[in-house]
């Protein structure tokens, strides 16, 4: 289970001006795999303490946070010594122990030698800003894994390869555009969480059998969400937020066209109506890390986040395997392709988890009077259109009229299509989107 953030973990090793770290992403998406791969790979030793196992961790930190102290005390309690100068010292879900999460201020300040990271599922629901170490640490966003990290988390790099070759300015070979588009449609069954890439990978001459095994590990894993924020957020909110968890993915496949619909907050929770009502709960989902929110915007100037209303928006989840799972489409349906009306915003999903995972944390949609352009980001300086195709039809009416009105220097059409360029525009198969956009420049 190859992650691109791997790289992004080796460069800050070799920083000169190294901070503590802080790995976010919501639960299961592989975070402390990660870190123990990387303490495994790229150091003599590395010490993991996990504050939500190891609750009597946290009495290290009650007497003071001296760095040197805390250090000592972490030997003993380990039982084994810790070189600053060559260990890697990884402290998990950080969230369960402020006072550690406070400590990493002091190791910047007195003991910068030190390779430390940390991990948190639930960062954003816990802690306020106030409580982070602001200017003293780096952070670093894990999410599921990507199309790219899923082609090689399956067995088959030369594929991932292939794609990070292309100029994209010619169209692949055809043979390779067909097996990518058939690994594509696996993905939209499996989606990205890693337990259930690797359950796939493990049986994928079968294909019944592991796609049987996909959907039992996907429903656990929602149950896991499920009993997360029943724990965590109240008896209250927690009816509150679950209920708007299984709302995204209803709301999704009410759509009448097959594209994403703005979020409607009537009926999302019985008895509450409008955003203010909404919002708290919504909030908690989005720094849970469960939920992926675009800003509906119908001025498309720089900077986009000037142009974002509260109230409109649409939301998507997570993961697109699990927005299959909850919503009960059967994996056969993905390998035909033929869902109907599913297509539009399955397709749309797919590219909101891409484009935040390569860096486009910020998503917007252009909606002009009869108008709409899916993704709107920002490049250079520049907005960039992005047209979601879910088929191999790419008339664009509507892409058409934003490019009339506001000229842009390049656009997008993802579809099921090989690579065209027609002057400014772009077509580009959908499973390319993510590593695309992640080294595009204008």
């Amino acid at each position: 289970m190859q992650r691109l953030a791997t790289d992004k973990l080796k460069d800050w090793k070799v920083n000169p001006a190294r901070k503590p770290l802080i790995l976010r992403g919501a639960r299961q998406v592989g975070k402390t795999y990660l870190l123990k791969q990387f303490g495994e790979a790229d150091f003599p030793n590395y010490h993991y303490i996990n504050f939500e196992t190891d609750q009597q961790a946290e009495q290290v930190f009650e007497r003071n946070l001296d760095p040197q102290r805390i250090l000592n005390d972490l030997q003993l309690y380990l039982e084994k010594p810790i070189d600053p100068k060559t260990d890697l010292l990884i402290f998990d879900e950080i969230q369960r122990c402020p006072k550690a999460l406070t400590s990493l201020k002091y190791f910047r300040e007195k003991m910068p030698e030190l390779a430390l990271c940390t991990a948190g599922s639930l960062l954003g629901v816990y802690m306020s800003w106030d409580s982070f170490p602001v200017g003293q640490v780096t952070f670093l966003d894990l999410y599921p894994m990507t199309f790219m990290e899923f082609l090689t988390g399956i067995g088959k790099p030369q594929f991932a390869d292939l794609l990070r070759e292309q100029t994209w300015k010619e169209p692949l070979p055809e043979i390779a555009h067909t097996k990518l588009w058939d690994m594509w449609k696996h993905y939209l069954i499996t989606g990205g969480m890693p337990e259930v890439v690797e359950s796939y990978r493990n049986q994928q001459d079968n294909l019944f059998l592991a796609f049987q095994g996909v959907r039992t590990i996907q429903t656990d894993l929602i149950d896991t969400y499920m009993a997360d924020i029943a724990k965590h957020s109240g008896k209250t909110n927690a009816m509150h937020i679950e209920r708007l968890l299984r709302n995204v993915p209803t709301q999704l496949a009410r759509s009448l066209d097959g594209s994403a619909a703005k979020y409607k907050f009537k009926d999302a929770i019985p008895g509450y109506r409008g955003y203010e009502r909404l919002a708290t709960p919504i909030d908690w989902l989005e720094s849970a890390g469960l939920i992926l929110r675009t800003s509906v915007i119908s001025n498309a100037e720089i900077p986009l986040n000037g142009n974002r209303i509260d109230n409109r928006f649409k939301l998507y989840l997570l993961d697109i395997g699990l927005l299959g799972a909850m919503n009960g489409i059967s994996p056969a349906t993905f390998i035909d392709y033929d869902f109907g009306r599913y297509k539009g915003y399955i397709a749309e999903n797919f590219v909101a988890q891409e484009l935040v995972a390569a860096g486009y944390k910020d998503l917007f949609c252009w909606e002009g009077r009869t108008s709409e352009v899916e993704f709107l980001i920002e490049v250079d300086n520049q907005i960039v259109p992005i047209e979601v195709k879910s088929g191999h039809v790419t008339k664009s009416k509507s892409l058409k009229v934003y490019e009339e009105r506001y000229q842009p220097q390049h656009s997008f059409v993802f579809s099921g299509n090989n690579v065209r360029v027609f002057g400014l525009r772009s077509y580009v198969p959908l499973y390319a989107v993510g590593h695309l956009m992640k080294r595009f420049t204008i």
